[in-house]
């Protein structure tokens, strides 16, 4: 940089050239950031083909709200279907007659209760996977946006539909209850 010219007597000093890490800090968080745009080829990125039909159709039907439901229901019953063998398996009474209180179990009566309580468990997290993939997508659609929003909707639609065979109070709870559920499990994943 040129040093300032001298000044005359009776006018002010002129104010001393900036330093240079103040010139390097506007051009990195200051007015004079430049945004960059992020092109993973300049980076050493391998570089992307542009994608082909059969790729943009697969696309197209992965993202589609039947094959999230399908996938949500399935995904639903084989955890269900995991959590309740594991719950029978820890239950004291799985194969217990109250008819005959001494009588010990056949291994083949617990094993026909776990795989009842199994089934039971397994329908019973589909149907509720199921259910709140759909709605999700659905207000995911109606809205035009992602966020953490659509999976507090659909909780609350979901647990109200579900508690409210039960009445009106189960039904709120419920919705509450599924709808803080799902918040919480939208935050820690995103």
């Amino acid at each position: 940089m040129a040093a300032p010219p001298p000044s005359a007597p009776g006018e002010p000093a002129p104010p001393p050239p900036p330093l240079q890490y103040s010139l390097l800090l506007q051009h990195l968080v200051g007015d004079k950031r430049q945004p960059r745009v992020w092109d993973p080829a300049t980076l050493g990125g391998i570089p992307c083909p542009p994608k082909s039909e059969e790729q943009k159709m697969v696309e197209r039907v992965m993202e589609s709200c039947p094959f999230k439901a399908a996938l949500a229901c399935v995904g639903g019953f084989v955890l269900g279907g995991a959590f309740g063998i594991f719950t029978a398996g820890i239950d004291t009474n799985v194969g217990f007659d109250p008819k005959d209180p001494y009588r010990t179990p056949t291994a083949k009566e617990v094993l026909k209760d776990m795989g009842q309580r199994g089934i039971s468990y397994a329908k019973n997290f589909a149907i509720v996977g199921a259910m709140f993939s759909c709605t999700e997508c659905v207000v995911e659609s109606y809205r035009g946006k992602s966020d953490w929003k659509n999976s507090v909707i659909s909780g609350c639609i979901t647990g109200g539909a579900i508690g409210f065979r039960a009445g009106l109070k189960a039904g709120v709870i419920g919705c509450g209850g599924f709808a803080a559920f799902s918040a919480a499990v939208d935050y820690y994943l995103r």
